[in-house]
């Protein structure tokens, strides 16, 4: 592989550094996961950078193995939303726990999904487990942690835009091959409705972690 010279990565003095990441810290303490979407429509040029943006997320041996499929045809997140809303209601009904249903029920969801709907985007992220190209089976390493970094990536880069984005993992998903079209080596790993939040959105008051109770220095 061709190699290529990385000395012209800016460097920055240490006050600068502390600033630097100050400041894209509070930046992104403000991010929240929303719920509620308003429909205005967003240049897709803007989207565009943000999944380049994920794109440049480091992968195991280089295989990138993520496939972005970005939705805003009302029809197919229609579609979408009907399929989800199917498994999300006998989960609701069936499946899930008292105690995971009152430990979501702070966050005031249940098992109507209309920011599938009202969301002018929906970025659904797939897994590409292995590549065929003339019938020879190419296996992908580190795939789902590859695409978590990736994924990590663009909701950072969608907030940096100044969207709103939530992360949506339906219990099944392999409707979405079908409805979108995508091969049987792709599997759905998320589901990332994004656009403006509503005018009228409240969102629960969330606290985070200190920094002492998420990390541990070792000098």
């Amino acid at each position: 592989m061709k190699s290529i010279s990385y000395k012209s990565r800016k460097r920055f003095s240490e006050d600068e550094m502390f600033l630097r990441s100050k400041v894209f810290y509070k930046m992104m303490e403000v991010r929240r996961s929303v719920r509620k979407f308003s429909s205005k429509k967003i240049p897709r040029r803007v989207i565009e950078n943000i999944i380049k943006t994920a794109g440049t997320s480091p992968s195991g041996a280089n295989c990138q193995p993520w496939r972005f499929v970005v939705v805003s045809n009302p029809e197919i997140k229609h579609l979408i939303r009907i399929e989800a809303e199917k498994i999300e209601k006998e989960n609701y009904e069936k499946r899930f726990t008292n105690e995971l249903k009152n430990a979501i029920k702070p966050l005031g969801t249940d098992w109507h999904k209309e920011f599938l709907e009202t969301a002018p985007y929906l970025i659904v992220v797939f897994q590409i487990i292995y590549n065929e190209n003339d019938s020879q089976r190419k296996k992908n390493y580190y795939v789902k942690e590859s695409v978590g970094i990736a994924v990590g990536i663009l909701i950072t880069a969608i907030h940096n835009a100044g969207l709103s984005a939530l992360t949506y993992t339906p219990s099944s998903m392999r409707f979405l091959n079908k409805i979108l079209n995508r091969p049987k080596n792709e599997k759905p790993f998320m589901i990332i409705p994004t656009g403006y939040p509503s005018y009228d959105i409240e969102i629960p008051d969330i606290k985070r972690k200190t920094l002492d109770e998420i990390s541990i220095f070792i000098d």
